[in-house]
């Protein structure tokens, strides 16, 4: 009889980097390794009956997926206790890069000490790149961390045909498209984008598009993203194409020469949308932050730029529009390295040698 493991986490919907990555396991083709449960934790206010489920419940393993927020620590804190007297082996997931700042300076020392206390007795903790492995370190012995890539769905992954057609035509492009593909929070660097539109615009420069897309939480962000185009004049120059998914959004990389995406997001982690840039033939500006240095090497694949800099990363943009042999070059880098260690499939196959090494 095959092991049970139960998925602690969420899933979709809505559908971002985490609950996506979990529902990709959870569907793949080790349920015919292992019986698969799950406890949808999404809405909080199920607490209780999750809490229920979980006295009941009688899995080989519990994988549970860890929050970055203060209240959410807090009901993982309730979680992993209730699993720990039931004396059931736990292995947390962390979809971030937060975790450890959260824990040692945001909360209390009460809350603190409980937290190092209870996760030192997990059976592993993964995170998902070797740069975020400190983040555990001092609370889990190294061989109980592990490293598991995030990964390229399958359905937004261009064929090998249509990868070789977009390189092909770069040397001829006469403007290149700089995407910006996330949600619309300050701190992942979308009014920076606009600032260097807005400079280029000045400058008379008619190299560029700059394509935004991505989800307004806030209606203050949505207006200030109008009127800035408004008021600088940036019709001609930037377009929002709004929530993208699907074919449309696999059209949208495969159109697109160029990443940005200038986060200093306290809870980054690896993001999804860098990988899924690096398989479709775009070259990456990006920050040094959370767990980017895994994903981009500075002049190898893409530009590590600091945030504010526009005038370098102005300078980053032209260096690769009149080079495009340096474009042809990272963006073959991009999609080997996303080809090796980055697909479902590997994705996959590391989560299964991580459960077969905690469940011994």
């Amino acid at each position: 009889m095959n092991k049970k493991i139960c998925f602690i986490s969420q899933f979709p919907p809505p559908i971002h980097g985490l609950s996506k990555a979990v529902d990709t396991l959870y569907n793949s083709s080790l349920q015919k390794e292992y019986e698969f449960i799950k406890i949808d934790i999404t809405n909080n206010k199920k607490i209780i009956i999750n809490l229920l489920k979980l006295i009941t419940d009688n899995s080989s393993l519990y994988y549970f997926t860890i929050s970055q927020s203060k209240g959410g620590n807090l009901r993982d804190l309730i979680i992993i206790k209730l699993l720990q007297l039931k004396k059931k082996r736990i292995l947390v997931h962390l979809h971030g890069g937060y975790f450890r700042t959260l824990i040692d300076e945001k909360c209390n020392k009460l809350q603190k000490d409980i937290n190092y206390k209870l996760f030192k007795n997990v059976v592993g903790g993964i995170v998902l790149g070797n740069s975020l492995q400190y983040i555990f370190n001092g609370i889990l012995p190294n061989k109980k961390i592990f490293t598991v890539h995030n990964c390229v769905d399958n359905n937004f992954f261009i064929s090998d045909i249509t990868f070789k057609n977009k390189l092909s035509k770069i040397n001829d492009k006469k403007v290149l498209n700089v995407l910006y593909l996330s949600n619309f929070i300050e701190e992942k660097g979308y009014k920076d984008i606009l600032n260097i539109a807005k400079l280029i615009k000045e400058i008379g420069d008619n190299k560029f598009k700059f394509i935004f897309a991505g989800k307004f939480f806030d209606t203050d962000d949505k207006k200030y993203f109008y009127d800035f185009i408004s008021n600088n004049k940036l019709e001609d120059i930037v377009e929002y194409i709004g929530i993208v998914s699907g074919k449309k959004k696999l059209h949208l990389l495969e159109d697109s020469d160029i990443f940005v995406l200038l986060t200093r997001y306290p809870n980054e982690g690896q993001p999804i949308s860098i990988i899924e840039a690096m398989a479709n033939g775009l070259s990456v500006i990006t920050t040094n932050h959370a767990g980017i240095p895994d994903l981009v090497k500075d002049q190898l694949n893409g530009f590590i730029v600091k945030y504010n800099d526009y005038t370098n990363i102005i300078k980053k943009l032209l260096h690769i529009f009149n080079n495009r042999s340096v474009q042809l070059d990272m963006v073959k880098v991009n999609r080997k390295t996303v080809k090796q260690y980055f697909t479902e499939s590997y994705y996959i196959e590391n989560m299964k040698k991580v459960f077969k090494e905690v469940l011994l």
